[in-house]
């Protein structure tokens, strides 16, 4: 079983940056695929982005390709999200989560093929 937490969540003008941070406690973090989702109120949780178990491969949502970047370091068992160009539309809860399986499978980019889930940092970005 995994325990995951987020931290780095705030209030930021649009344009600006944040790094989130998920920390995991447990076994076999780093056999894991990590990813982030977020959900702003009255949607559905969103994909954000993904990472294989080496941090060699990573896959991001359209809307935030070349503005946010993933990484992990398995020796912290940490993950990140570091956030840049930041916009209103950015604003949600951003959760971290942790699924076995491949990182290049297309499923991955759906919230319910994640088995753990931390409790969610709040990212507020003002126009």
């Amino acid at each position: 079983q995994v325990q995951l937490g987020e931290s780095g969540g705030g209030l930021v003008q649009a344009g600006g940056s944040l790094r989130l941070s998920c920390a995991a406690s447990g076994r076999a973090f780093s056999s894991y695929v990590m990813g982030w989702f977020r959900q702003a109120p009255g949607n559905e949780r969103e994909y954000v982005a993904r990472i294989d178990w080496s941090g060699g491969a990573t896959y991001y949502a359209e809307s935030v390709k070349g503005r946010f970047t993933i990484s992990r370091d398995n020796a912290k068992n940490t993950v990140y999200l570091q956030m840049n160009g930041l916009k209103p539309e950015d604003t949600a809860v951003y959760y971290c989560a942790a699924a076995s399986g491949y990182v290049g499978d297309y499923a991955l980019r759906i919230a319910a093929k994640y088995t753990y889930w931390g409790q969610g940092t709040q990212v507020t970005v003002s126009s």
